[in-house]
């Protein structure tokens, strides 16, 4: 049985806020915009709703529906592991964990859609002039911060372990 640190439940709480601010603004924009028609507030930046049906980028989008039990028992097998991972944190350590939250809340709002509704609801389009970044979503955004400070950490952070001493 896996022992949860008392810090974890905190990092939980963030993943969960994290699934809270994705699916509200996932239903919001649902409820509220036509499919494919952009509200503009910026001249590189407007909401416009769309289903991915396919991973990141729409990597599969159109590959006939079995891409969605892959995507959704990977993002299962991944949010298990961060769950383990959170639960395993020392109490100490503050900028791992907060991404791995950030990972694992974003892996369970799209899941949540992936299961629900057999796609992704994306919104978020960034583009300039006529190049368009793929439309994405508050769970995208907080597992590609994550991620960017998971390799952060792993590129600043002191490495604690020590080497074994050489055997003659």
């Amino acid at each position: 049985m896996i022992k949860i640190s008392k810090t974890a439940w905190l990092w939980y709480l963030l993943a969960g806020i994290v699934i809270l601010l994705d699916q509200v603004s996932k239903h919001a924009v649902s409820a509220n915009l036509e499919m494919h028609s952009p509200v503009i507030f910026t001249s590189f930046f407007n909401f416009t709703l769309m289903h991915n049906h396919g991973a990141a980028f729409s990597f599969l989008s159109d590959a006939g529906g079995w891409q969605r039990y892959l995507f959704s028992g990977l993002a299962a097998v991944v949010s298990i592991g961060l769950v383990i991972w959170l639960a395993r944190i020392p109490a100490e350590k503050r900028w791992e964990p907060i991404a791995l939250a950030l990972v694992l809340g974003g892996a369970i709002g799209n899941l949540y859609d992936r299961v629900t509704l057999g796609y992704v609801v994306d919104f978020i389009v960034v583009h300039y002039n006529d190049y368009y970044w793929p439309a994405f979503n508050v769970a995208d955004s907080a597992i590609s911060i994550g991620a960017i400070m998971l390799l952060i950490d792993a590129l600043v952070s002191p490495n604690t372990e020590k080497p074994s001493p050489e055997k003659n």
